[in-house]
């Protein structure tokens, strides 16, 4: 395959720090690579490095490919938020949208009678010819379909950028992308804020591109499903690993257990080593010692002999240690990670929070009808649903930030409700982390530096204004937050958006160990799929869907019903019989009543007998 971008021994530096040095890769035609790696380690700024917008400190990119056939998805936008989001999505192909503004501009100079005409309607049919031989009608459809196909309706094409949220801009930039096809497309966290319909039909469109991909993104399912390859980005260079994230962590934990094997190994000769060295040391001075007290000349040379041969093997054995400690194996040591342990404060009734009859909307958009829901202690519940239906405002009403317009909402008078916000607009700005926790009663400095240091902020950080963090150190702190809250009841609206895999995990398993209750929103379907036990789907117009059990339960029930669509009906109508007969069975009333009563319990076990045995 042809090789469209190399790079040679990259390094790039701030401030006199290195960010990351020694990174080369080929990245050939038909190839969909992940840049993998840590919050921090520098995958934007590679990103930036490759496609011309920073220079590196030393190294070279070399590309095969015209500038004009890149296609690149940043994860900070610099879209002018004025237009709209069906002009956005056209901007992506620059010669199309270019011809298009041209003409309109020339269409307002024909309506102006003080123009010069000839010249205006001349230059409009070039321009014209040049349009249509570019196929700019058809663009200008595909352009409409590739919204629609990513959940972005005709009534939202006219709104400004600007107003969109973030997972719309997200969908109408991909659009564009996805329209004018580059021969290199390059996305940086192309699935932040995408519901789970726009997800799946991103990764099956992805994984049948006919061009290159280059995409950084912390959603293990999405690597799963798209990559071909993984490129683990470090401060000391690049490593490659075939497949999705499955695969990579699968020869991470091999290269681990090899590294230690080896270290063990090479310690265990180095010991071997230096025990020699110190035999032969002290059989050299011994021989010495000896040859000194002789005075027959015979005994005398034997053993000055006996010593420079021992003082030949020291050295032999000095030079072959010198040689282990110059191929020397590391010890692996683990990188620092987040230590996060959330506990409840004991509270042990059942229910915390009970809705009855729930009705919320915001002018006609209805959010919930007729919701009934109880969270008991221990329970997981995930919270899903497109993007715009509602569960954000769901979490609002469930916390007490709303009122229900009808029904109500009860909760336990014990109830503590510990809240992690999607905006993160509940931490206090203006406070430094280390001021944030001394506000805390009975918490010292030295108390609070050894907790901000287990969330990853050391040393000098404590001192960082909470405004002036990044949204994944924004993150860290609202988990700090519920970690001395005390909650029985965790609302966590998109709690890992901003982290790396390795903290995605962390949280994970910190949010299973809990004794609480959980309620999830999350684009996130492996930590939906670790941690609820119980599923709302949330439907348009108010309506909703509960499932008493796991994600990975439900998607196996709707296996099962493709596959045994007629096995499923009969399970369902032998149940509601057998719920009937059970309701029949209880029932009395007058004689006539009563034989009308037999009557249907005889229908009904008839029924059922021919359920059980299909031959009677």
């Amino acid at each position: 395959m042809k090789t469209i971008l190399r790079v040679r021994n990259i390094v790039k530096e701030w401030n006199g720090t290195s960010l990351f040095e020694n990174v080369s890769l080929d990245v050939t035609e038909g190839e969909r690579l992940a840049l993998f790696g840590r919050n921090g380690a520098g995958k934007t700024t590679l990103l930036r490095i490759l496609l011309g917008d920073e220079a590196p400190t030393s190294g070279q990119v070399e590309y095969d490919l015209p500038l004009e056939e890149h296609g690149w998805l940043k994860q900070q936008d610099t879209v002018d938020g004025s237009r709209t989001a069906l002009e956005v999505a056209q901007q992506a192909s620059p010669k199309h949208w270019d011809l298009k503004q041209e003409l309109g501009q020339l269409e307002a100079d024909l309506a102006d009678p003080e123009k010069d005409m000839e010249h205006h309607l001349e230059r409009y049919g070039e321009l014209m010819d040049e349009y249509e031989r570019l196929q700019g009608f058809a663009w200008e459809s595909e352009v409409e379909k590739a919204l629609t196909r990513m959940g972005m309706p005709a009534q939202t094409w006219s709104i400004a950028y600007s107003d969109l949220s973030g997972g719309q801009k997200t969908r109408v930039r991909l659009a564009g992308l996805m329209v004018r096809q580059p021969k290199l497309l390059v996305l940086d966290e192309p699935t932040n804020h995408l519901d789970a319909e726009s997800l799946l039909w991103l990764e099956q469109w992805l994984s049948t591109y006919p061009g290159t991909l280059l995409f950084v993104s912390h959603d293990r399912a999405f690597l799963d499903q798209v990559a071909t390859s993984i490129v683990e980005l470090t401060s000391t260079g690049i490593g490659r690993y075939k497949g999705g994230y499955k695969e990579y962590k699968a020869q991470k934990e091999r290269e681990q257990r090899e590294q230690e094997a080896s270290y063990r190994k090479q310690e265990l000769a180095k010991q071997a080593l230096e025990e020699t060295i110190r035999n032969y040391r002290e059989w050299f001075h011994q021989a010495h010692r000896s040859a000194s007290k002789v005075e027959v000349a015979i005994t005398q040379s034997f053993y000055k002999a006996k010593a420079k041969k021992n003082i030949s093997r020291y050295h032999a054995k000095e030079k072959e240690l010198e040689r282990l400690e110059a191929n020397r194996v590391e010890q692996p040591r683990e990188a620092p990670s987040l230590h996060m342990k959330l506990s409840d404060s004991g509270f042990q009734a059942k229910y915390l929070l009970r809705t009855e009859q729930v009705d919320f909307s915001y002018d006609d958009h209805v959010i919930v009808k007729n919701l009934n829901l109880n969270v008991a202690r221990g329970e997981r519940l995930a919270v899903r649903g497109p993007n715009g239906i509602g569960k954000t405002t769901l979490l609002r009403l469930l916390t007490g930030q709303l009122e229900p317009q009808m029904g109500t909402i009860t909760a336990n008078p014990q109830l503590n409700i510990g809240y992690f916000s999607q905006e993160l607009e509940q931490l206090p700005e203006d406070q430094t982390l280390l001021d944030s926790l001394l506000a805390l009663p009975t918490m010292t400095q030295t108390e609070a530096r050894t907790v901000l240091g287990c969330f990853l902020f050391a040393k000098e950080d404590v001192f960082k204004r909470i405004g002036t963090l990044s949204m994944g150190e924004k993150c860290r702190v609202a988990f700090l937050r519920l970690y001395f809250s005390g909650a029985n009841l965790l609302v966590l609206d998109e709690p890992t958006n901003y982290f790396d895999i390795e903290t995605r995990e962390i949280v994970e398993d910190s949010l299973r160990r809990y004794d609480g209750a959980l309620v999830l929103v999350s684009h996130d379907r492996e930590l939906v799929r670790c941690t609820a036990t119980r599923l709302l789907d949330m439907k348009p117009g108010g309506g909703y869907e509960i499932y008493e059990g796991t994600a990975d339960e439900k998607q196996e029930d709707e296996r099962s019903r493709i596959r045994e669509p007629k096995d499923q009906e009969e399970r369902e109508e032998r149940l509601r019989l057998q719920l009937r007969l059970t309701e029949l069975m209880g029932m009395t009333g007058t004689s006539e009543e009563n034989e009308e009563f037999l009557s249907d319990i005889r229908r009904i076990r008839a029924k059922l007998d021919q359920l059980n045995d299909p031959d009677i």
